[in-house]
């Protein structure tokens, strides 16, 4: 069992980006991701008996923490998403097949596609990612995609009804979605930047 503040990290930058803690082998036992590295790392390193028991484990198993910076909050729940995927680290939730757990979902399979968050059944021909623990924090990092990605996030009701209307919805009129309902996209042109966003 490690001490934490044995391998408590110096000039942790504020930016946002992706953390891992490894235990002494190099096996990856955790992967986050934060706005500002520097205070979220700092609540890990706090006296354990303040810690959720399950984070108490985690710090004193592992030996090591590591982080990659990146540019914005979209970036680092991709990054996570990938890590997570890729590591399987033991103290993440990835219980895939538990639909208690948020997923981000974009329906590729519709003509003009949507993004929204789920905990529902997985539809063949969208895409899914997660699963999240922390449902504010993906409902704020879906708010960050849509404004570089802003593909409708609507109910097919709601966007039938902007198609009657022609009038797009609020998110429409505050450039949170390119309003393919009233034809200021094309639904090709609109897949591309719905592509764009699962990639």
């Amino acid at each position: 069992m490690a001490d934490p503040s044995s391998y408590r990290p110096r000039n942790v930058p504020t930016s946002p980006g992706v953390y891992r803690f490894r235990d002494g082998d190099g096996r990856v036992l955790y992967v986050g991701k934060a706005r500002n590295l520097r205070a979220r790392l700092s609540n890990y390193f706090q006296p354990l008996a303040r810690l959720h028991p399950r984070t108490a484990s985690m710090v004193t198993s592992a030996s090591s923490v590591q982080w990659t910076t990146v540019e914005t909050e979209a970036e680092a729940l991709t990054l996570e998403y990938t890590w997570i995927k890729e590591f399987a680290p033991r103290f993440n939730v990835v219980f895939r097949d538990d639909k208690s757990y948020p997923y981000l979902a974009v329906t590729m399979a519709e003509e003009v596609p949507r993004v929204f968050v789920t905990r529902g059944t997985h539809t063949r021909g969208n895409r899914y990612f997660g699963p999240y623990t922390n449902v504010g924090a993906l409902r704020e990092t879906l708010d960050l995609l849509l404004r570089v990605f802003p593909i409708r996030s609507c109910s097919v009701g709601v966007y039938r009804r902007a198609a009657s209307a022609g009038r797009p919805c609020l998110l429409g009129y505050i450039e949170k979605c390119t309003a393919p309902c009233v034809g200021r996209i094309s639904p090709a042109e609109h897949r591309r930047l719905a592509e764009q966003l699962c990639d």
